[in-house]
């Protein structure tokens, strides 16, 4: 053999064997989060910038476990925890070695232009607009007729019904079929064995599927502005100088409401990370050590200045402590919904 193929094959067994840039997948709304922390890694450590990719959390976790080699990403993104079947899948494929950490909290926001006066919501009118079919005035299921929101509350804007929101794959669609479709279709007898479980969204045009990209949703909104967007507070927290958000059951979607779980579509934020990739891909432990710091998630952290609503000191001391450890991700924490033993 060559010497030129000799230098090729030990460079190829390098890379297979180590990496010296992190690679982070996942949710659009962990994103600006992770984002910031990259940049701060590479400032704090002269290590390369993480690549951080925006691919909704389903995506995201779909990639993480895809398998244990190098060529899979070593963190993902989540604005909801890890599902069972996610979890199994990795497993499956030799991802059996996870830490979680929760990064803080986030509301999903229903937001609207500010050319536009307040507008108070509430879940069942966000899932009379939304839903495929609805209950009819016969007590009977029929496609949902609804073209304005007045039509579904005279006390509701003479706007047409659209709304720009997540994709199937988003981590922020998961928890609004949750919070928002399923908890209010508990409210209709019309949905029989589907009460408290109806998600199905129309596809008449009026929810607008708008990609992993919340700043485009943000963008959509200062051009069309009879319609609304559906993406997590801190995108709302940026961009309070072009849009303002609806209250939902009453309750604005202020950093307050949201940490003391008032404001009704509030959730838990998190990225994982694959502790089998620590020792081959250069800097994932000061990576790590670095998010959870208090200086970065704490009560008075850099991330709460772009939107991140911090857990309490006491939360924190546990997620910390679990990161640290790098407790291992079981089966019955997934069930519980929980990055801690």
């Amino acid at each position: 053999m060559s010497a030129v193929a000799l230098l090729s094959v030990a460079a190829l067994s390098v890379s297979a064997s180590a990496r010296d840039q992190i690679k982070i997948v996942g949710s659009s709304t962990v994103y600006p989060f992770t984002s910031y922390v990259a940049e701060e890694f590479k400032a704090v450590t002269g290590n390369p910038t993480p690549v951080v990719e925006s691919t909704g959390t389903g995506g995201g976790m779909k990639l993480f476990c895809a398998g244990d080699g190098l060529d899979t990403p070593d963190f993902t993104n989540a604005s909801r925890p890890i599902k069972a079947d996610e979890f199994e899948i990795c497993v499956k494929n030799g991802v059996t070695d996870i830490t979680g950490m929760m990064v803080g909290f986030d509301g999903i926001a229903i937001a609207q232009s500010k050319i536009n006066g307040e507008v108070a919501l509430s879940k069942e009118h966000l899932f009379l607009a939304l839903a495929d079919e609805v209950p009819g005035k016969d007590g009977k299921l029929m496609k949902n007729p609804y073209k304005t929101w007045n039509e579904i509350d005279a006390k509701l804007p003479n706007r047409k019904i659209t709304v720009y929101g997540p994709p199937t794959t988003s981590g922020t669609r998961d928890s609004f079929d949750e919070m928002v479709m399923e908890a209010a279709s508990k409210k209709f007898d019309a949905y029989g064995d589907k009460k408290g479980k109806y998600k199905a969204i129309r596809q008449d045009g009026a929810f607008v599927p708008a990609g992993e990209n919340d700043n485009l949703i943000v963008q959509k909104l200062t051009k069309d502005t009879a319609a609304f967007g559906i993406f997590g507070y801190s995108f709302l927290e940026e961009n309070g100088d072009k849009i303002n958000g609806a209250t939902v059951d009453g309750v604005a979607p202020t950093s307050e409401n949201i940490s003391s779980g008032k404001y009704p579509i509030s959730r838990s934020l998190y990225i994982y990370a694959k502790n089998s990739h620590r020792a081959s891909v250069k800097g994932m432990d000061e990576f790590f050590k670095l998010y959870v710091d208090d200086k970065m998630v704490g009560q008075k952290g850099v991330l709460k200045t772009i939107g991140l609503v911090p857990m309490t000191a006491e939360e924190l001391k546990k997620v910390q402590a679990a990161v640290l450890a790098k407790t291992k991700l079981t089966e019955e924490m997934v069930k519980k919904h929980t990055i801690l033993p």
